[in-house]
């Protein structure tokens, strides 16, 4: 989906898959101010939105979700994934229930095998999937803003702030009234900051909740019957993940940030040392400079000095070895 906000004056249009929306309007660091603030938005129209409806709907979200979710009040928001049966991450949910509705914003290009998966799933449930990615459009409020939603919108309020969900029709008349616009480059890096992951970035095809921190905000322990649970329960009870999430303060002479998928080597072992990890997101942040989120092997001491490609690193504990 390409935002009509695009047409903003100075938008510079993101790459890959968030390429349908405003990488920045032109000042960076402005934009990130802001958000921080609790002043302005940030247009997330490019994220997959789906519904799902129906008398069942929260009891059989609750049989496929890692989140606890069968008694879900109206308005309260949580997010869940949905497993591989190794237990790997295929999906990552932002949710809430309007109370006849449930409403979920997911990474973008993603809805399609997400929904093919929950038809899978129906059986004798009484629900409806629907992909409403066509019809509305996700937009973000930062924490603290003051501004009101548009009447009938639904929300998704958390500690970072709220998500929209407002008729695609009415997304350019109601930037007039929110502004300042703020990009997606100003939301990643308050992301980074906030240790928070994203399916497609901290993510690869092995990844596993507990290297991610996902473990209470949206994998609950104590529920079972979904797809995975038993790879989520042994690491648990049993284990530790191989991988762990990091925070890292990178050299701020680089003139250019490390790109996802940089290789991570530790220090000391010099040049030839071995791949240790993968950076997974690079931001320049307003306050902390140029920072990263990174997954590195388990067993790396969590004092041990780091180099992402050419850029040394020093590594802030997310995950506990």
């Amino acid at each position: 989906m390409k935002s009509p906000l695009l047409s903003l004056p100075g938008a510079v249009p993101g790459e890959g898959v968030d390429e349908g929306v405003a990488a920045h309007y032109g000042d960076l660091f402005r934009e990130q101010r802001a958000l921080a603030d609790g002043a302005g938005f940030v247009d997330l129209s490019h994220r997959g939105v789906v519904t799902v409806t129906g008398e069942d709907r929260l009891a059989w979200l609750h049989l496929l979700l890692t989140q606890h979710v069968s008694e879900l009040p109206a308005g309260e928001a949580t997010e869940a994934l949905i497993l591989s049966a190794h237990g790997h991450i295929e999906h990552a949910l932002y949710l809430v229930d309007d109370g006849t509705t449930v409403w979920a914003h997911v990474e973008p290009g993603t809805q399609e095998e997400l929904i093919a998966y929950l038809e899978s799933m129906k059986f004798f449930y009484r629900v409806e999937v629907t992909d409403r990615t066509a019809d509305f459009a996700v937009v973000h409020l930062p924490a603290g803003s003051i501004a009101e939603a548009p009447e009938g919108a639904v929300v998704r309020e958390t500690a970072y702030g709220r998500d929209l969900f407002l008729p695609r029709a009415d997304l350019e008349a109601y930037a007039e009234k929110a502004g300042p616009a703020a990009g997606l480059l100003a939301y990643e890096a308050l992301r980074v900051e906030h240790h928070r992951p994203r399916l497609g970035f901290e993510t690869d095809h092995r990844t596993i909740p507990h290297e991610l921190g996902w473990i209470g905000t949206a994998v609950h322990l104590q529920k079972g019957c979904y797809r995975g649970q038993e790879t989520v329960a042994r690491v648990q009870n049993l284990g530790k993940p191989p991988r762990r999430l990091v925070f890292l303060h990178l050299d701020g002479s680089e003139v250019h940030l490390p790109p996802h998928g940089t290789e991570i080597r530790v220090a000391d072992e010099g040049e030839d040392g071995r791949k240790i990890g993968v950076v997974t997101t690079s931001v320049r942040h307003f306050e902390l400079g140029p920072v990263a989120l990174a997954l590195v092997k388990r067993n790396v001491p969590a004092d041990a000095r780091l180099v992402a490609g050419e850029t040394a690193a020093a590594q802030e504990v997310i995950v506990e070895p």
